[in-house]
């Protein structure tokens, strides 16, 4: 593995969360794990190499997270506010939130008056699902170079360290 070493992407992508990898990393890790302790700290090096094949890994998908501390509140349709988008926009939600909290709710149904549930939610990147790890896989989202053999290597090692 190269994470870490002058020229690699793979720790800047991990750590840019452009990629994932604030999807990845626990929060607690969030400032800890640096490029410098990634360098010169070898439990750091070997927490970046893993969380960087995982984000590799991982499938993301973009989806609504509701905020955890949000309550549910009501809002008023006017005029001018008469769409999902607008509403969801003033309000610091998403319209799939708008959706669900308002079943069978349409466009077209819209009046002003009518109220509406909603609770704050954002649009975020969300893991949805891996791909199968195996060591052809690994060599191929991981190390780009000479995939053959870093396949043979993760093949001898996957047994001993067992999965």
């Amino acid at each position: 593995m190269q994470i870490g070493n002058p020229g690699d992407p793979g720790l800047t992508s991990l750590l840019s969360g452009k990629e994932g990898g604030d999807r990845i990393m626990p929060p607690a890790w969030k400032g800890r794990l640096t490029v410098g302790s990634a360098r010169s700290n070898p439990v750091d090096n070997i927490r970046a190499g893993v969380g960087y094949l995982l984000m590799r890994m991982a499938n993301f998908r973009m989806d609504t997270v509701v905020d955890p501390n949000a309550k549910i509140e009501k809002v008023t349709v006017t005029a001018s506010n008469n769409n999902l988008w607008h509403i969801a926009r003033n309000t610091g939600t998403t319209v799939k939130n708008l959706q669900s909290l308002n079943p069978g709710i349409t466009p077209a149904q819209l009046k002003p008056g009518m109220e509406l549930k909603y609770q704050k939610a954002s649009e975020q990147r969300v893991i949805f699902g891996w791909k199968t790890i195996s060591a052809s896989t690994v060599a191929d989202l991981y190390n780009h170079a000479n995939i053959y053999d870093y396949t043979r290597k993760l093949n001898y090692v996957f047994p001993r360290v067992g999965r």
